[in-house]
């Protein structure tokens, strides 16, 4: 993703465009709609890619039902009736049979949702794919009506098996039926003994085969892309437990599944394990707060109890190993993130809430070197962070040349509260570190507290 939009959605009233890069930063005061912003990615992400239904309330995020994420305008105004997100662009994926297919790199699309209510749920009412002139529009309304048109610069058609008034179809379906369905349809124009399924609109022409290889195209646009959900983590992780008990655990936000997934590779995949084990290692270094970490089994059978535990060492004395429970509460904070950002196999996209809590300055500001060197275009981190540690070691390792980040790979976003609204700034940053285009309210925040500081 290299850009979202939102209108009417939560604290934004008004459209607002927001640049993604590789490392995106966001910053502003609390309640301004950072932890709403990185809840729309995850929605997008669903709805684009997975074709599945939406869940605002999913954790780590709790948004409420349609009343509490509809834009509220205050005074006459009342509360908007839908709301708008989307992103581009939609990265192109050839599937197997096409292997053959020349695509140009920057081939891509864009994606568009339209939310209204469903009770008190809010739904989509609305998907629209384009990609250049071709484009394809699909509608859903309560009652269970559907549209599905699609254009190119030569006119727009309705595919007519799901035109017209009595289509039932229900919201769930509509989700597992996504628009690039249609493709079977065009197998079935270029059979000769099957009617037209493309009914023109307004004075549009009959469809032709040109048309439809044209539009075929939109059926790369995502497939394949949405395997991995991205990763979200709660602001406060799980707290550390003495000693674990083997499960099997899925990928939660506050990092309940780490401990067992540490110990099924210490268990099962001994390389995979050095592996992790040392970059573990090295940032524990480097943030000074660890130097190894292991697994102590409690039994000699790998469903026996066992223990997370590290050690630090200083200079030639090398410490004991200590329980995870017994080092402090940053190393057990920090260890659910590094190994999501570090194991094998990891997600397109990290939504990274408060990542700093309950570390060192030192260690936030190693955390802002592990995001560069982590981050990568097809690897995106964007981070809601309150730490000025993190920030600057980004603008610093930028400005240095460590890593491979250029500064147009990173992007920090200002969230600025107005009256009942937020403006979301997206500023970059210069090959000197130096934050580009910011607002006198960004500058005047910093510039205040650096002149107290300065007496």
């Amino acid at each position: 993703m290299d850009q979202i939009r939102l209108k009417n959605y939560r604290c934004f009233r008004d459209e607002q465009t927001a640049r993604l890069a590789p490392l995106t930063l966001l910053v502003g005061e609390n309640s301004t709609g950072k932890t709403s912003f990185l809840a729309m990615v995850r929605v997008l992400w669903d709805i684009a890619y997975l074709h599945r239904i939406p869940d605002f309330k999913e954790d780590p995020y709790d948004l409420g039902s349609f009343d509490e994420i509809a834009h509220y305008r205050g005074g006459k105004g009342g509360r908007a009736n839908t709301f708008e997100a989307g992103f581009g662009p939609m990265r192109t994926y050839i599937r197997p049979q096409y292997k053959s297919t020349k695509v140009h790199p920057k081939d891509s699309g864009n994606f568009s949702v339209t939310f209204g209510r469903m009770g008190t749920v809010p739904v989509p009412e609305r998907r629209y794919f384009s990609r250049g002139e071709i484009w394809a529009d699909e509608n859903f309304k309560q009652g269970g009506q559907q549209r599905c048109r699609i254009g190119t610069s030569r006119g727009s058609w309705d595919i007519r098996s799901v035109v017209g008034k009595d289509t039932p179809l229900d919201l769930a379906q509509y989700m597992i039926r996504p628009l690039f369905y249609f493709f079977r349809y065009y197998r079935a124009v270029r059979d000769e003994d099957e009617e037209n399924k493309f009914v023109p609109v307004g004075d549009s022409p009959e469809i032709t085969r040109g048309d439809l290889e044209k539009i075929e195209q939109l059926t790369r646009l995502g497939f394949g892309a949405g395997r991995n959900r991205p990763y979200a983590s709660a602001p406060v992780r799980s707290k550390p437990r003495r000693t674990y008990d083997p499960a099997r655990s899925s990928p939660d936000p506050e990092g309940d599944h780490v401990p067992m997934y540490l110990a099924s590779l210490y268990f099962q995949n001994k390389k995979k394990w050095e592996t992790l084990k040392n970059q573990l290692g090295d940032f524990g270094k480097t943030a000074g707060l660890f130097d190894d970490i292991t697994i102590k089994q409690l039994g000699r059978r790998e469903s026996d109890p066992f223990q997370v535990q590290v050690k630090k060492s200083s200079g030639r004395h090398i410490g004991p190993w200590r329980n995870v429970i017994d080092v402090g509460y940053g190393v057990s904070q920090v260890l659910p993130l590094l190994t999501e950002l570090l194991r094998p196999n990891a997600p397109p996209i990290f939504l990274l809430q408060q990542p700093e809590v309950h570390l060192h300055p030192s260690a936030q500001a190693a955390l802002g070197s592990l995001f560069c060197e982590v981050s990568r275009p097809n690897r995106q981190l964007i981070v809601e962070t309150h730490s000025d540690h993190i920030l600057d070691r980004v603008r610093m390792d930028i400005r240095d040349g460590r890593g491979k980040l250029k500064p147009a790979d990173v992007s920090i976003l200002f969230f600025e509260r107005g009256d009942l609204d937020v403006t979301i700034h997206s500023l970059r940053l210069d090959e000197n570190g130096n934050i580009l285009n910011a607002p006198d309210s960004y500058r005047r925040f910093f510039m205040e507290e650096m002149t107290r500081s300065l007496g």
